[in-house]
């Protein structure tokens, strides 16, 4: 006979199936299999929870967000400074079916007005770096473009061809709509994204000279590339996340070169 590792004064011929320490009556604890002692029964009953890749400390600078609002009031700088800047680089659907494909981006760093340019740096400020850290730089920085590039392509589809559209507010919206769903994922509180979509939707809709395309292309691109970011198991995380990315960008240019094709016929 040997003694408990618990009471040395006691003497049993129970082992924990576990450790295989000797346990007398006191100290036996019912498992599946065999029998545990206190320790390994204890051991047993921590859940160990893997940790979500969403839920980062917020630490370090949010250098993509600053840099998008750098970059914007550049641009705007550069627009007063330089006449044909803004005519350049503007949203035209004719000169975008002329081959200018690059306003379909440059549209979204230039602004209309001073006014213009702070209602949408103060959304990008106030909701910019927490998707940020949370998402990761790469992930930001590829959902504000696919954001700012779906606005213009809905623009490019839609909009008269007369217009000429600019702004950040489709990026600005799939980033109202990436903080929605991201929001729900880790089951927080987001009623406020849902009422500040609302009422900046009833505005888009309601104010002349708003476009209501660029704003839901953006919002319905923020919706879908954070869905695939956030709600895909960690096997296939990180292929989802590229494969949902590449798949948009590609039906993106099928739509464009589609658009164009029309419109040069």
């Amino acid at each position: 006979m040997t003694a408990c590792y618990r009471h040395p004064d006691r003497a049993t011929a129970l082992r924990c199936s576990r450790c295989e320490r000797y346990i007398c009556t006191d100290c036996v604890r019912g498992a599946a299999v065999g029998q545990h002692c206190v320790d390994c029964a204890q051991a047993g009953t921590v859940r160990v929870r893997r940790p979500n890749p969403l839920v980062r400390a917020a630490s370090g600078v949010p250098l993509i967000t600053y840099g998008l609002i750098a970059l914007s009031v550049l641009a705007f700088v550069g627009q007063m400074s330089l006449a044909h800047l803004e005519s350049d680089l503007v949203l035209a659907p004719r000169a975008v079916a002329d081959g200018q494909f690059y306003r379909l981006l440059t549209s979204a760093f230039l602004h209309y007005g001073p006014m213009h340019l702070l209602l949408n740096m103060w959304a990008l400020y106030v909701v910019g770096p927490q998707l940020e850290w949370m998402l990761g730089k790469p992930r930001f920085i590829t959902l504000y473009l696919l954001s700012a590039l779906g606005g213009s392509v809905a623009v490019y589809l839609l909009a008269p061809l007369n217009t000429a559209t600019a702004g950040a507010s489709g990026a600005v919206f799939g980033l109202f709509g990436a903080t929605l769903i991201v929001g729900r994922r880790l089951n927080v509180d987001v009623g406020w994204v849902g009422a500040v979509i609302v009422v900046n939707l009833i505005f888009t809709f309601t104010i002349p000279q708003i476009s209501w395309q660029g704003h839901l292309g953006g919002l319905i691109t923020g919706l879908l590339v954070a869905c695939a970011y956030v709600y895909p198991p960690p096997a296939i995380w990180i292929r989802v996340q590229a494969g949902v990315s590449l798949a948009l960008l590609a039906l993106f240019v099928a739509l464009i070169w589609w658009r164009t094709a029309e419109l040069v016929s």
